[in-house]
């Protein structure tokens, strides 16, 4: 172990460890003769993608939603840069984390090569996820500066209880897939001040790869590209990337994806001819439906690469922001993976992403990246940004540059609406392009309302007498009480085959209608008591048990 005090990382400008931090350097060594992981002390292998380590099966947990800071970052370097098979450990190793705790996480990941060009960070940069799921108990979820990993107890107590593993078994992953890398050092950073530093300089790197990949249009190209890096997590799932069309993860986008096309043609990321253009609104291609097609082994035939809701792109497990559709306003819903809080259709994140995730298409819900709010062709079959109606604050002040300037107060948040019905009044009241629709849709209901209360205040309801009906519903024509009461009887019931139904007005407009077997009519066991206030209620059928006890 050293102090930090003579280390400095550099992502975009050099940044000085203080001296009280802890640092730890170890060299990769040379794999060993009987098998290239043998000398780690849990399996490595593709088997292990797609796994998932539980809460109360986790040792510790490196990012993910309950910090703030994390991030991972492929950095091309020069040849002088670079000190290959370094892996350096930056504040508590594993074995010096508290069991059950979250911590800021980043991964730095430096490479460097004569033929390698720095296009092929963000190519390079996604890999990490691949390569960190083949350790066993070793989870890693989504990308950039939404990366979530747990480490397995499990795992913990076979001997992963130090980062120079993992730095280990990506070292040799790295340079194994890529003969292009000819040096690589990998920095593992957890004290908490460091990442919290190199934070900002993170979101700058990836803020420029975006702004170059939007500089392209899908008509200055003839080929787009499929993923198919999610299938262990989403066995159908295929993400068609276009340059107005990133990955669902937001960490490949075009240039990215024909980089990785060229360093690794069998590898995840496919280059597809665009063929005929079937529609060029939604965006629907014949090289785009034949790719799909192939990839999802035929689970999916066609895809329209702008459309919400007719052939929308499946949804993997990874991306930065789930859509929700809003049925009472014919609206769209977004929902970052970092809001905590509840969406107005009453549902978080995770509960959306767990229902429609898994490499399905489901109409007016989709995972997209954030960079594909920038894109002209933003769900433009149908509407683009005048369909969407909410978001969380954080996420509207990332893309407010994006939101056309006309709608910009015309969709709320958390801050300004939490339900359904205040997310009308809202669009209503600031007019919203789909405000017209909305009072079209509710103008039947208020003429209904209306209509009863006129018809409620003129007209009395014919009521029985209480001694035209069974005991036991008497008390529902009644008009000061709406109940209906089975009292308790001891007598011996008397079987019966037949049925009877009771059709009852009741105070207030309510009508009950019941249809029960005539055996329960007679008295018996205990009281039975049904509250209904302002609702119409109709029971088609009645099943009554006698307890065990009572039996006896």
């Amino acid at each position: 172990m050293v102090n930090g005090g003579g280390l400095e990382i550099k992502i975009i400008e050099k940044t000085k460890i203080l001296p009280d931090i802890p640092v730890k350097v170890f060299k990769v060594p040379p794999p060993p003769a009987k098998g290239m992981f043998t000398d780690i002390p849990v399996d490595v292998g593709p088997q292990y993608e797609g796994q998932r380590v539980r809460a109360p099966e986790m040792f510790v947990e490196l990012g993910g939603p309950k910090v703030k800071y994390k991030f991972e970052l492929f950095l091309v370097k020069s040849l002088n840069e670079v000190e290959d098979g370094e892996i350096i450990v930056v504040g508590p190793d594993l074995n010096e984390l508290s069991e059950g705790k979250s911590y800021e996480y980043a991964v730095i990941i430096e490479g460097a090569g004569k033929s390698i060009d720095q296009k092929a960070e963000g190519v390079l940069e996604r890999r990490i996820h691949e390569y960190s799921n083949y350790i066993q108990g070793y989870m890693h979820l989504n990308q950039r500066y939404d990366i979530w990993l747990r480490v397995s107890k499990r795992s913990y107590q076979k001997g992963l209880n130090s980062f120079k593993y993992i730095g280990i078994v990506l070292y040799r992953l790295f340079k194994s897939a890529f003969p292009i890398l000819e040096k690589l050092r990998i920095y593992f950073i957890t004290d908490a001040k460091v990442v919290e530093m190199l934070y900002p300089q993170a979101l700058k790197v990836y803020e420029e790869r975006d702004r170059r990949a939007l500089m392209l249009k899908d008509e200055d190209v003839d080929m787009f590209y499929a993923c198919k890096l999610c299938q262990s997590f989403a066995p159908t799932h295929v993400c068609i990337i276009t340059p107005e069309r990133p990955s669902a993860c937001g960490a490949i986008s075009w240039l990215d994806a024909m980089v990785s096309a060229q360093i690794d043609p069998k590898g995840p990321i496919q280059p597809v001819l665009k063929g005929r253009c079937i529609d060029p609104i939604g965006g629907e291609y014949e090289g785009a439906n034949e790719a799909v097609k192939k990839f999802s082994n035929g689970a999916i035939q066609r895809v329209k690469i702008y459309s919400l809701f007719e052939y929308p792109p499946t949804i993997c497990g990874c991306f930065e922001i789930a859509t929700f559709y809003i049925p009472e306003v014919d609206g769209v819903g977004l929902v970052n993976r970092g809001f905590a809080g509840v969406t107005p259709i009453g549902l978080r994140f995770s509960q959306i992403a767990d229902a429609v995730g898994g490499g399905k298409q489901v109409p007016g819900f989709q995972g997209i990246g954030l960079v594909y709010l920038r894109s002209r062709k933003l769900f433009q079959a149908d509407g683009g940004w005048t369909r969407i109606v909410w978001m969380p604050s954080e996420l509207k002040e990332k893309v407010l540059d994006a939101i056309p300037p006309e709608l910009r107060d015309k969709i709320p948040t958390e801050k300004e609406v939490k339900t359904v019905e205040e997310l009308k009044k809202f669009l209503v009241e600031k007019g919203h392009p789909l405000a017209k629709k909305i009072l079209e849709k509710e103008k039947p209901k208020i003429e209904a309302k209306v209509e009863k209360a006129e018809v409620k205040k003129e007209v009395t309801p014919a009521i029985p007498k209480p001694e035209q009906l069974p005991q036991q519903l008497a008390e529902v024509a009644a008009p000061q009480v709406q109940h209906v009461v089975v009292p308790a009887t001891a007598s011996t019931p008397t079987a019966y085959t037949q049925t009877q139904t009771l059709t009852v007005p009741a105070p207030g407009g309510i009508t009950v209608s019941v249809t029960i077997p005539t055996q329960l009519v007679q008295p018996r066991g205990p009281q039975v008591s049904i509250s209904m206030k302002g609702v119409r209620v109709r029971i088609e059928k009645m099943v009554i048990k006698r307890s065990e006890v009572e039996k006896r």
